[in-house]
């Protein structure tokens, strides 16, 4: 009797209005990934067979010839046998996004927190006023910067070197700072109250009480800061255009401007960017409910 009552109430509860709800997901879902799709598609596709099944939803021969060329493991002799171009060098690329990302992740979220935690709760002449302005700053384009900081890295001496690319990124942004004080604000003064009244400084109260727990909206500003950092193209390609700095990025452009067969090698081109995809991707599968539920906390849509 129960099994029936409750088999009812799901018979019920599938309206039009739901079907109709579920079907629009379904097509948002469908329009979303099928570029992802002709992505894997054309990677495992042979260089040779591309044009001809452009139409086909599904490659006759999949093939993971692509993937090993992108990473390096066939000749140059082969890879321009099956129509490629040179090959590029997608490991000391990895490596170089990888250092670039965690460089920019780590101090960009550490001084982010000082500066947010000054905001949040010391005391000083014009706090509010240095903070408007500061949050005022999201309102210039970041192509207005470049120029200038393009001039002070040339000034500096740091054009194709390590310090130069990562040099803009790695102090505080208006959005972190903003995104963390939220966090800080809510956390109880009596904390801090309890640790003034034991001679704890303010660094030591920052460091050994607020920090270890803000460890979600930490994380949260980590992922989003990974994802921008992983997928800057413009400064690098500028900054460390050398092939020992390059990075993901700049050296899958780099790999579609060789055309030595006439055209793009799009199969290897898309092996290539699938690989670069899959350590974003898998961050947002496993950590995207958490970015989401911060965000939600913060205030911001």
């Amino acid at each position: 009797m129960h099994s029936g009552t409750t088999y009812t109430r799901e018979v019920q509860r599938l309206t039009p209005g739901r079907v109709l709800a579920w079907a629009l997901l379904a097509a948002l879902i469908f329009v979303t990934l099928f570029p992802l799709w002709i992505v894997v598609k054309t990677a495992i596709t042979h260089p040779k067979e591309l044009f001809g099944q452009a139409t086909l939803l599904f490659p006759t021969d999949p093939t993971l010839l692509n993937f090993r060329r992108a990473l390096g493991m066939v000749s140059l002799e082969e890879n321009l046998a099956v129509g490629g171009v040179a090959n590029i060098n997608f490991l000391t690329a990895m490596r170089n996004s990888v250092l670039f990302t965690l460089t920019i992740v780590v101090f960009q979220t550490f001084f982010s927190a000082l500066a947010a935690y000054a905001f949040a709760r010391l005391r000083f002449p014009g706090r509010d006023v240095i903070f408007f302005l500061f949050l005022a700053a999201t309102m210039i384009p970041g192509a207005v910067l470049f120029i200038p900081n393009f001039i002070l890295i040339k000034n500096l001496g740091w054009l194709n070197t390590f310090q130069g690319m990562v040099a803009p990124f790695v102090l505080m942004t208006p959005f972190a700072v903003f995104f963390l004080r939220q966090f800080f604000l809510a956390v109880p003064k009596e904390l801090e109250e309890a640790a003034y009244l034991d001679g704890a400084t303010p660094f030591y109260i920052f460091w050994r009480i607020i920090l270890p727990i803000s460890k979600t909206p930490l994380v949260t500003l980590g992922i989003l800061t990974t994802i921008n950092a992983w997928n800057e193209f413009f400064w690098p390609w500028i900054v460390g255009k050398d092939n020992n700095l390059q990075v993901l990025t700049v050296a899958l452009k780099m790999f579609q401007s060789q055309t030595p067969q006439g055209s793009p090698d799009w199969t290897g081109l898309m092996a290539a960017t699938f690989l670069a995809i899959i350590p974003v991707f898998i961050l947002l599968v496993v950590l995207g409910r958490q970015v989401v539920e911060s965000l939600q906390f913060s205030g911001l849509k």
